[in-house]
C-alpha cells in the first residue's frame, strides 16, 4: 500500500501509517490518532462544574450519559474557552473511561508515516511534556501528536500538573 504523507514522501508499508485528526487550540495544530476518537460533536453548550480544577471544561449530554469535558486550551494555558468550539468524544481503551476534549476547531485527517514523529525537545516544559507525544513537521508548520490516555480527566488528576481552579488560584 502506497499513501503520500503531507510533506510529499511516500509511506511505503500500511503499519508506518497513522492517521490523524488534526485540530486547534488557537493557530496550533495538534493531531490524535483517529482510531482513539469516538465521535466529533461539533459544538455544545458545556455546564460548568463548580469548584472543578480550570482543566475541567464542563459536562454535557451525551447519548443517555453526563459526559466530563477537558477544556485543552487550559491545558496548554490559553485561557477561556474560544467562542466556537468542538467537543471531540475519546474513550480510553484500558481503562473503559469516556470523556470530551474541547477544542477551538477540528480540521481534516492527515495520514503520515509514524517514522517523521520526531521526539519533543528537551526544552519543552513539564505540562507540555506530559501533554505531547512529539511532533510531525508538515507543509503548515508543526503537528503535535497527543495521547488520549494522557489527556483523560482523572489521569490529569493523578498529575499533579494542572491544579489551577476556576479563579485562577493554584490548588
Amino acid at each position: 500500500m502506497r499513501i503520500v504523507g503531507q510533506d510529499e514522501t511516500e509511506i511505503q508499508d500500511e503499519n508506518d501509517a497513522v492517521s490523524l485528526c488534526s485540530m486547534f487550540a488557537g493557530d496550533e495544530s495538534f493531531g490524535i490518532d483517529t482510531k482513539k476518537i469516538r465521535e466529533v460533536l461539533g459544538k455544545r453548550d458545556l455546564q460548568r462544574v463548580p469548584m472543578a480544577p480550570m482543566y475541567i471544561g464542563g459536562v454535557v449530554p451525551y447519548r443517555g450519559e453526563v459526559l466530563t469535558t477537558v477544556n485543552f486550551r487550559a491545558l496548554l494555558g490559553k485561557g477561556e474557552l474560544a467562542d466556537v468550539n468542538c467537543v471531540l468524544v475519546l474513550e480510553d481503551d484500558e481503562s473503559g473511561e469516556r470523556f470530551g476534549l474541547v477544542v477551538d476547531a477540528v480540521g481534516g485527517v492527515v495520514t503520515v508515516s509514524r517514522k517523521m514523529l520526531e521526539a519533543n525537545p528537551c526544552t519543552l516544559g513539564a505540562r507540555a511534556k506530559w501533554l505531547f507525544d512529539g511532533a510531525y513537521k508538515m507543509q503548515t508548520g508543526l503537528m503535535v501528536q497527543l495521547d488520549p490516555q494522557k489527556l483523560r480527566p482523572s489521569r490529569l488528576a493523578e498529575a499533579g500538573l494542572f491544579k489551577e481552579k476556576a479563579n485562577g488560584e493554584r490548588a
